[in-house]
């Protein structure tokens, strides 16, 4: 069976919807498909979690690193080409994301609107540009060069229904909303840009989860956010790509 390269992405401050045991319970899952490279600056109790799960399974294989600090990302290109070999990397995860507290117009600082773009925005793009060549060797090694599939190559983009432009029906937000809809904008131009390499490219929003950033009021739990995004994940095709969709599958509105 083919070792597929999976990579979950995270910062210093990696508080998006998905966090700590949600990014424990997909690994746990995804492990049953190959190699998983997990990389970013983890919280203390995610990365013991994750520590014990990749002593137990060798498809697991932990990167503790700043994605804030892009220079260093030729350390991450060096280790996942080692994990991945020449299967290249199937599935780039770019969930690295940080949120303020709701933010209205009179309230919103410079500081929060650079930080947050550059964590939400710019990361996933540079990460995505860096780990390109591994993208592009699983989609070369794909038989079926008509198809566009996660067992092919796929690039998913954490984002957020709060990155809808149509949807806005609140205001606020200001930092978050505009990175999320600005890494929607990427997330469209990867699409086209990676057509011909037959590299399917989507943004996800994961639903309003019970996470440190959801809070305990949100509707879903991480068990059933976890299990709707990786079906959503094995039924994605050409026709996904370049689209906005929710863990269920359901197409979302720029």
């Amino acid at each position: 069976m083919k070792k597929y390269g999976y990579l979950e992405s995270g910062t210093a401050d990696s508080d998006a919807w998905y966090k700590e045991s949600a990014i424990t319970d997909a690994v746990k899952t995804l492990q049953e498909f190959g190699n998983i490279p997990v990389t970013g600056q983890l919280d203390n109790a995610t990365l013991e979690e994750l520590t014990e799960l990749a002593k137990k399974s060798k498809n697991i294989h932990i990167i503790e690193i700043d994605l804030v600090n892009t220079k260093d990302y030729d350390k991450i290109i060096q280790i996942v080409s080692e994990k991945v070999g020449n299967a290249g990397l199937n599935i780039l995860f770019n969930n690295a994301g940080i949120s303020t507290k709701f933010t209205r117009l009179g309230l919103v600082k410079e500081e929060q609107l650079t930080e947050t773009f550059f964590v939400n925005t710019v990361v996933p793009i540079l990460l995505t540009k860096a780990l390109l060549p591994l993208l592009k060797a699983a989609s070369n090694n794909f038989v079926d060069k008509s198809k566009m599939n996660i067992n092919r190559a796929a690039i998913i983009n954490m984002s957020s229904s709060l990155g809808s432009i149509t949807d806005n029906t609140m205001g606020g937000f200001y930092p978050y909303r505009c990175s999320k809809a600005a890494l929607n904008a990427a997330t469209k131009s990867m699409s086209v840009d990676l057509k011909e390499d037959g590299i399917l490219v989507t943004c996800l929003h994961p639903g309003w989860v019970q996470t440190d950033m959801g809070g305990s009021n949100a509707p879903m739990n991480v068990d059933t956010s976890v299990t709707n995004i990786l079906n959503t994940l094995n039924s994605l095709t050409e026709n996904h790509t370049g689209c906005f969709i929710q863990h269920d599958g359901k197409f979302l509105p720029w």
